[in-house]
């Protein structure tokens, strides 16, 4: 079976992104002044209580990427996931029944409880089934799904504005739980992780999915280098670590794993790619558009950066590394900000007349989201912060990393309709020197990880303790004196294939 059974998984998975991207970008429809049938049943709330709508998602995602990561150590991945998708269900139905403000925003914590769980459990367990050199596509399929969850939103939305009643904004609630109950029963038939199978002393079974995995007719050999270096440095984390909390920054290479990884993660939020996507209809209004077609364009860039980003991880990502694009995507977005707050700072407002100036801030607004960050922390930062930790302690790591995420987004959600009102063009700067910023940082502490495994981050972040298989081209490689005569069976077998 091989790429294509792998590529089939791990897209499969990344219905859970497609839920994280529909849930966060139907909410920016709805919520926008063109569904008057929402402003109209829920009393015209205020920004401060559109704000609590859009954050209070945000909350629930902290606690949910929080709780994934002990469900994921305990569990596994795959039953992680469905435990995110059956939560999921029942948050996106209490939104779409919504009967008063209240209800509503209990529906988007309930609903970010899945997000947050789906949000840092997908890409891990895309990480831990991908071969090295195809882990940027794999992974980065996470965020591929999330923009097209975003793209499916903008389009519902786009069309339910034209509906009449209140079936106008309960509609496009209703859809979020198809993807979710095609995740829970559809992830019955996917594999576990093998990574997570090992931990478990279950490595026949490990062995027989690593083969429908990542292997073909011309690579057994390394197949039996890959999976003898996973069982090594699983068994040797086992016997030699805890697996506690403190373990994060217990050394001076944990800390900086766990540093960059949440670095990637606050980073991507400063970019200010979320005050677009939660609010791309009152940008564009600021620019004097007004009407379905603020609706219209916000779909036309959805697609883009579905597209764009598309052909970033087939082609680009496992090229040329993660350290280079975020480089290019902070820069870039650097520059579309600052051009966007001098637009709007002349030619902005809800009177604006001049049609060159509309255009080339819509433009500026497109290329930002679907081009600079759809080929740097878009996809990046979902690999980044899955492939940086040891298996004894990934699935916490990439816990923390991922509620770094939701804090900082909650921030950002709350504070951007408040943000808009009284800073207008001056908000865009604030995330002018958030982008230089960012790019500072990546340059000059983020390593690079491109086309190493999950087992050889031990070297690129200074704190290898065993060689590794892939390098000798040994499947032995440390004394074992921790596994059972099973196992040593096992694993011996390799050695005389």
């Amino acid at each position: 079976m091989g790429f294509l059974f792998n590529f089939l998984v791990a897209l499969f998975a990344a219905l859970g992104s497609f839920l994280f991207g529909y849930d966060s970008g139907i909410i920016g429809s709805v919520v926008s002044k063109e569904f008057h049938h929402f402003h109209d049943f829920f009393d015209s709330p205020s920004d401060s209580i559109i704000g609590a709508i859009v954050s209070t998602f945000a909350g629930g995602c902290f606690v949910g990427a929080a709780a994934a990561g002990w469900l994921a150590s305990h569990i596994g991945r795959k039953r992680t996931i469905q435990a995110g998708a059956l939560v999921g269900i029942f948050g996106c139905s209490l939104q779409a029944g919504a009967q008063n403000v209240s209800f509503l925003i209990a529906g988007r914590f309930v609903a970010g409880l899945s997000i947050g769980c789906l949000s840092m459990i997908v890409p891990l367990y895309q990480s831990e089934i991908a071969p090295p050199k195809l882990r940027g596509l794999l992974t980065g399929l996470t965020q591929w799904m999330i923009g097209l969850g975003f793209l499916v939103a903008n389009w519902v939305g786009y069309g339910c504005q034209f509906l009449d009643n209140d079936y106008q904004w309960r509609i496009p609630l209703i859809i979020q739980i198809v993807p979710a109950v095609m995740l829970l029963l559809g992830m019955f038939g996917l594999p576990f992780s093998p990574r997570w199978l090992i931990s478990k002393g279950r490595e026949e079974e490990a062995f027989k999915i690593v083969q429908r995995l990542h292997g073909d007719s011309q690579n057994e050999e390394f197949i039996k280098l890959e999976f003898a270096e996973m069982v090594e440095q699983i068994k040797y984390e086992k016997a030699n670590y805890s697996t506690k909390i403190s373990d994060l920054w217990s050394t001076g290479p944990m800390l900086r794993r766990t540093l960059t990884g949440m670095a990637v993660q606050i980073c991507c939020q400063f970019t200010g790619i979320n005050v677009s996507a939660y609010f791309q209809p009152t940008l564009y209004a600021a620019l004097g558009m007004s009407g379905p077609t603020i609706l219209l364009i916000t779909g036309i860039n959805g697609a883009l950066g579905v597209i764009v980003t598309g052909v970033f991880i087939t082609f680009i990502l496992d090229r040329v590394g993660r350290k280079p694009p975020l480089l290019f995507g902070a820069a870039g977005m650097a520059i579309c900000l600052a051009i966007e707050a001098a637009i709007n700072a002349k030619w902005g407002g809800e009177n604006a007349n001049n049609p060159a100036a509309q255009n080339a801030g819509i433009a500026f607004i497109i290329i930002f989201g679907s081009l600079f960050f759809s080929v740097s922390f878009g996809p990046v930062s979902w690999v980044y912060q899955s492939e940086i930790f040891p298996m004894r302690i990934r699935a916490l790591g990439t816990a923390v990393c991922t509620c770094s995420n939701w804090a900082t987004n909650v921030l950002i959600s709350q504070v951007s309709p408040i943000g808009m009102t009284n800073l207008g063009y001056r908000f865009y700067i604030v995330f002018v020197v958030t982008n230089i910023c960012n790019g500072l940082i990546v340059y000059f502490f983020f390593p690079e990880t491109k086309g190493k495994s999950l087992e050889e981050m031990d070297a690129v972040f200074g704190d290898q303790e065993i060689p590794h298989a892939l390098e000798t081209k040994a499947v032995h490689n440390v004394k074992d004196d921790h596994s059972s005569d099973k196992e040593k069976a096992f694993v011996n077998q390799f050695e005389t294939a």
